[in-house]
């Protein structure tokens, strides 16, 4: 793997981390005329050029978000409250689908647990392979979780204002600020109002820092084909080839072992409302997009 990946880019300029540290440069012209446009978290190859740098080759992606524009994360933590503000299962469940369908690990993180329960988003995804962890700020509960998970991952977080998502990265990266600050000085955030796509090492590994990042919208973030929402929801996985009839959408048809599996309390019924709930969406997209 190239060691040299992109900090962050901004007003044409890219900064990208090599061994010898960060260095400023463009990228050739040629990617804007294949439609390329390198992100942060790219790796790329570079080559000097009448004394500078500039990018050269962005190397293939593992995954791609437009918004935020970030490529090649590994796992995506969807961070959501407890109590206020109440969570939704429907934005949970599509922004896991969104990761599982970019090949993202989704763990979800369900913080507030000092201040309510959480035993009912736990009952939902507890008969699924999505991690999830609760954490409690009063006894530290959970943040080791999720260090570990970060430490040798590129990561990044995501989850509606007031949720505790600044609260939780200052735990788990007691110095997230004070080194976010430092890059975005180097970097020369100053000289731009728009806040950009930052990437910085902690905890072993990587975090995107995604200003604004409150959630995914599907027809923005990636269109999920409905033949293809079924694996995006990972409990489904023991019954996909089960069903009677080949090409089942799980939605009514006789004989599916998914429906089965669901009237057994194998599967959680909320989780199986958002599936059906993406999956006319997903119907609807394609109608739209075929007139």
């Amino acid at each position: 793997m190239e060691e040299n990946y992109i900090v962050k880019g901004i007003g044409g300029f890219y900064y990208v981390r090599t061994p010898e540290g960060v260095v400023e440069c463009k990228a050739r012209g040629i990617f804007r005329k294949k439609g390329i446009t390198p992100v942060a978290g790219d790796w790329v190859r570079l080559a000097e050029e009448k004394g500078s740098f500039v990018i050269d080759e962005v190397l293939p992606r593992k995954n791609l978000l437009v918004r935020p524009p970030v490529a090649n994360l590994d796992t995506l933590f969807i961070v959501a409250s407890t109590t206020q503000p109440v969570p939704s299962a429907l934005v949970l469940d599509t922004l896991t689908a969104i990761a599982e369908e970019k090949e993202i690990q989704p763990v979800l993180v369900f913080t507030k647990g000092d201040l309510a329960d959480g035993e009912k988003l736990r009952r939902i995804y507890e008969q699924t392979p999505i991690p999830f962890i609760e954490i409690d700020y009063q006894t530290g509960a959970g943040v080791e979780q999720v260090r570990q998970r970060i430490q040798g991952h590129f990561c990044a977080f995501c989850g509606n204002s007031g949720v505790g998502k600044s609260t939780l990265l200052n735990a788990v990266a007691p110095d997230f600020s004070q080194r976010t600050g430092q890059i975005s000085q180097k970097l020369g955030r100053g000289r731009h109002t728009t806040r950009e796509v930052e990437v910085f090492e902690a905890c072993g590994g990587r975090i995107a820092d995604t200003p604004g990042f409150a959630s995914l919208d599907t027809l923005k973030a990636c269109h999920i084909p409905k033949e293809n929402l079924q694996f995006d929801f990972p409990e489904f996985g023991p019954y996909w080839d089960k069903c009677r009839f080949t090409g089942c959408s799980h939605c009514g048809e006789a004989g599916c072992a998914v429906r089965e599996a669901l009237e057994e309390g194998k599967i959680s019924q909320s989780r199986y409302n958002s599936y059906r709930t993406l999956y006319e969406e997903a119907k609807q997209f394609k109608e739209w997009e075929n007139r």
